[in-house]
């Protein structure tokens, strides 16, 4: 079993280690064991409409006029949320709006305050 990782560029598993790069037989992506290092941190990195890094209990405003699936109920523009919380997933906000309750939102229909 080898410990090499896959290529980044095709997802071949058949990698192999020259000096101090690997390289991908399949596609002939080469990339340097620093980089692989760099792509392998944890830390996501979600921002907002404007490109502004958002942060658990930030506040947004909403930019766009979202309709509540499910529901005839739509969250206005400008509504603000207060106190967000980052998850994982398509819909990476996640937060409380007042008069409509729990909500998931994409980080593309907001912007911070």
């Amino acid at each position: 079993m080898s410990n090499l990782p896959n290529c980044p560029k095709c997802g071949s598993e058949y990698t192999y280690n020259d000096g101090s790069m690997y390289i991908c037989p399949e596609c002939a992506h080469e990339w340097s064991a620093e980089a692989q290092a760099e792509n392998t941190s944890d830390d996501r990195v979600i921002k907002d409409a404007n490109g502004n890094l958002l942060q658990d209990g930030d506040s947004v405003t909403v930019i766009k006029d979202l309709k509540v699936k499910g529901s005839s109920l739509v969250v206005k523009v400008g509504t603000k949320v207060k106190n967000i919380r980052l998850v994982d997933g398509d819909h990476d906000i996640d937060c409380k709006i007042d008069g409509i309750g729990a909500m998931k939102l994409k980080s593309e229909f907001v912007k911070k305050v």
